[in-house]
């Protein structure tokens, strides 16, 4: 079996048969789209290889710098003539697949080297997937289906940082002042006697101490609050959109066709 990790390397390859002789040169490999598996390989034959022939790779194996395959140099040189493009559809694998197992006028197809014939006694209950080998006489359908998990991953992180900023405040303060107010009374009989104690003319000075409240700021430093980080859990739902692959089976033939 050839391996899908060295297709680039067989481009042209030497192309020999199963009695080594060779054949030609590989032109293109062709793959399985769904299994990467190579399946088919344009050998390039005839002068200067301007013919080519198409050969199955299910049994092909490598060998040095070359490239073997089970069947005789004339059977691959005689394969029905497929134009060479960038894929070959099923009608053409097919037209392929029947004429490797039997279907050649001009020579028996081998497949391996066990030498037996295989137009001799076909089991007609045997199909083939025309992207790879022979299968028994039912198809397997399948379909891809999803598994939608989840997975923990880092999106941003968090912290706290202490500054200090300075802003101005206004406070106002009532305060009280003394000021000096000069008070007169007239005399009279009451006051008359306080008036006339001392001497008639005389000088005299009288003194009044003034007072007043001035602001006076402290300042205290006092906790206001405790600020800690935490992380929390929120679910939510989001849609997963996504194309899943499946097969299906139509009936062709004389009766009724249908999809399974």
């Amino acid at each position: 079996m050839i391996s899908e990790t060295n297709i680039a390397g067989l481009i042209g390859a030497k192309v020999i048969d199963r009695d080594g002789d060779k054949i030609g040169s590989v032109g293109q490999i062709y793959v399985d789209p769904s299994s990467g598996r190579p399946n088919w390989a344009s050998v390039k034959t005839g002068l200067f290889g301007t013919s080519e022939s198409f050969v199955p790779l299910d049994d092909a194996t490598e060998e040095g710098d070359g490239l073997r395959v089970p069947y005789e140099k004339a059977v691959v040189k005689d394969a029905p003539r497929i134009e060479d493009d960038a894929e070959l559809s099923p009608a053409e694998e097919d037209e392929l697949y029947s004429y490797y197992r039997g279907g050649s006028t001009t020579g028996t197809a081998h497949v391996g080297d066990t030498g037996v014939d295989t137009t001799a006694d076909r089991d007609t209950t045997v199909g083939h997937d025309t992207s790879g080998p022979s299968t028994d006489d039912a198809m397997t359908r399948s379909e891809e289906r999803l598994h939608v998990g989840t997975e923990q991953v880092e999106t941003g992180r968090a912290r706290l940082r202490k500054y200090v900023v300075t802003e101005n405040q206004q406070v106002e303060v009532p305060v009280t002042r003394e000021e000096v107010r000069v008070e007169r009374e007239p005399i009279t009989n009451a006051n008359v006697g306080q008036a006339l104690d001392g001497p008639e003319i005389s000088e005299e000075e009288h003194e009044v101490i003034l007072h007043e409240e001035r602001p006076v700021v402290e300042k205290e430093t006092v906790p206001v609050e405790r600020v800690r980080l935490d992380a929390q859990t929120v679910t939510e739902t989001e849609t997963v959109n996504e194309d899943v692959r499946k097969e299906q089976i139509d009936v062709d033939g004389d009766g009724r066709g249908s999809a399974v």
